[in-house]
């Protein structure tokens, strides 16, 4: 047994907090001694300084905090100049001196000014927690602020400060590129040791800092064996790594075109993300060592392997399967494979693999949970609400879950479909009872939909209707249309003929839906399908009846006051652009789920094991 599952991003965000919150808001106290770094401690203060009245707090202290905060650096020079003492003393109750405060209110020009009435050493002072100037430079991220700190003391990059952190390790903890990249060529590497490291490299890893952390194993290979404070290895960070913000995987197929065109435009050919550089780094490292080293590296505290299946991971499995194809026959506590968890967890890119198995496929569907279920069974339970809630409307949702049935069921043989497990329960009807209520709201989403749907169809169906003998222009001696050959009196008719058809092939498809069984097999095709013929029919009927209805008055005002039914055309496409905006999203979800779903659950191109043929 291995320990507790991974704790979530907000464990490893709270570090984050706890160092951006090292300065206090409003001055209390003059009194607070500075703490100095174990390093190197700064020169003792003066007993003027420690003693200083709360008069003297009032007439210089506070009015220094607020130029520092400000950045006026006028009035803060003249207050230096009557009492250069206080460009040392605390004038914050969490003891920061005038110089922490500019720094984290990123307050260059008065730092850079400041310094220059510093020595060395006042750079060196500390606030309670232990923090330097140069550690909220850091936090703060301004690259132009540290370098002139360093430049005056190049020792203070070494100087630990809150949780005996180097300002770098602050740097990576808070994500700062630019001032993470500059605190690397001015830190003593020599300094740091293994435990300060691999802190480092977990930290970027976290804070989506690949390229630092690509950096720093290329430098130091054998982090990717040791373990941070929480004794997790880096690739245990990887693993419940979510997919960064704009990465390939939640690009829309426009944009990964357009990029991959451009960069093979330009003679380059598309690399693979940093992230997965750093994978196949680390995991390079992993498996040179012997069979048990490596189950223990990947195994504790907590199996990497299932929970990257469980966040769908799928990019980090296959980098390590790819390489380590025995991993495939890993199985947690209850025994259940990375396959298992994909379908538990409604994460279709990771169940696809099993089809790159050929033959082995069969041997890993046979495998039961503690409870005697197999994979039907898990596909059979209902999805988590987070992976259920992925697709809008409770009948969409029962859709997927439905095909999610379906894909798993072809991949288990026939006697497993209809085995019991330790309830007595077949998958089916594990099925059945678990997305009852699912169904219901299915069915009653789905029929208040098409209640609402054929009250605005019957309505345009009867404006049309009507207008169809009440025509333009009326008609003549002979009871013949009087505008019959005029072009735009066509545009009506077709227009008007249109719309009635559309709405009444639109009522029909809504009654239909009302009408309908609600079997359970229902909801993959034929549900979605009506409605979205219904939804389209209505759409169509609306915009050639608003057609009609300025066909009408070019038609009437088409001598002298022509300009009048341009506003009037441009009124009547209000209702359609609102059809649009409000319709649309359900239109395009009901399009996906139905015809796209189809396409999640079948084989794609080989990511496993790309060279050879499945």
């Amino acid at each position: 047994m291995y320990g507790q599952p991974p704790p979530t991003q907000a464990a490893a965000s709270s570090s984050r907090h706890d160092v951006a919150l090292s300065i206090s808001p409003l001055p209390e106290s003059s009194s607070t001694t500075a703490v100095p770094p174990p390093s190197q401690p700064p020169p003792p203060l003066s007993a003027n300084i420690r003693n200083s009245s709360r008069e003297d707090f009032l007439k210089f202290g506070l009015p220094l905090y607020k130029a520092a905060l400000e950045g006026n650096w006028a009035s803060a020079g003249q207050i230096l100049h009557q009492s250069p003492d206080w460009i040392r003393k605390p004038i914050a109750k969490g003891g920061e001196r005038v110089l922490h405060i500019a720094a984290a209110a990123k307050r260059t020009h008065f730092v850079k000014e400041l310094v220059k009435l510093m020595s060395r050493d006042d750079l060196t002072l500390s606030n309670d927690a232990k923090n330097t100037a140069l550690c909220l430079a850091a936090t703060s991220g301004v690259v132009e602020i540290a370098k002139v700190m360093v430049d005056k003391n190049d020792a203070l990059p070494i100087i630990r400060g809150s949780r005996d952190m180097t300002p770098l390790q602050m740097a990576v903890l808070l994500g700062r590129r630019d001032m993470v990249w500059y605190l690397i060529t001015v830190t003593d590497d020599d300094q740091l040791t293994d435990v300060d490291r691999i802190a480092i490299l977990t930290s970027s890893i976290n804070t989506n800092l690949f390229d630092v952390a690509n950096h720093l194993l290329i430098k130091h290979p054998e982090l990717a064996l040791l373990r941070n404070g929480k004794e997790e290895t880096a690739l245990h960070t990887l693993a419940r790594k979510p997919v960064r913000s704009g990465s390939y995987h939640e690009q829309s197929i426009w944009k990964t075109l357009v990029g991959l065109g451009g960069k093979l435009a330009q003679g380059k050919v598309p690399q693979q993300p940093l992230e997965l550089q750093l994978v196949q780094r680390i995991w390079d490292e992993v498996i040179k060592q012997e069979e048990k080293k490596i189950s223990f590296l990947i195994g504790s505290p907590w199996r990497l392997l299932f929970i990257a299946a469980k966040c769908g991971n799928v990019e980090f499995l296959t980098t390590l399967i790819r390489t380590y194809p025995d991993l495939i026959w890993k199985v947690d506590e209850e025994n259940r494979s990375i396959f298992h968890i994909a379908i538990i967890y409604r994460h279709e890119e990771i169940f696809k693999l099993i089809y790159e198995l050929g033959a082995i496929k069969d041997l890993i569907a046979v495998d039961k949970d503690g409870n005697g279920n197999n994979m039907l069974h898990l596909a059979g339970a209902l999805a988590p609400s987070h992976r259920l809630n992925c697709v809008s409307g409770a009948a969409l949702q029962m859709q997927r879950e439905l095909l999610w049935f379906k894909a798993v069921e072809k991949v288990v043989s026939s006697e497993y479909a209809e085995a019991e497990n330790n309830n007595h329960k077949t998958p089916r009807a594990l099925f059945t009872e678990k997305h009852e209520g699912l169904r219901i709201k299915g069915e009653e989403w789905m029929k208040q939909t098409a209640q609402s749907c054929s009250v605005v169809t019957t309505l345009i169906a009867t404006v049309v209707f009507a207008a169809a003998f009440t025509l333009p222009g009326g008609n003549d001696s002979k009871g013949a249309p009087m505008f019959v050959h005029r072009p735009l009196f066509i545009v009506f008719s077709i227009c008007n003929a249109l719309s009635l058809s559309s709405s009444s092939a639109s009522l029909l498809m809504f009654l239909s839906i009302l009408t309908s069984r609600y079997a359970e097999h229902d909801f993959v095709k034929s549900l979605p399908l009506k409605l979205m013929l219904g939804l389209t029919g209505m759409f169509i009927s609306i915009v050639t009846m608003m057609a009609a209805f300025t066909a009408t008055f070019f038609i009437t005002f088409r001598q002298g006051l022509y300009w009048i039914p341009i506003p009037i055309a441009l009124f009547a496409a209000v209702p359609v652009a609102l059809f649009a905006f409000q319709q649309y999203p359900l239109l395009l979800d009901i399009y996906q789920s139905t015809y796209r779903s189809w396409s999640l659950f079948q084989p794609t191109k080989p990511k496993l094991f790309p060279s050879y043929p499945t």
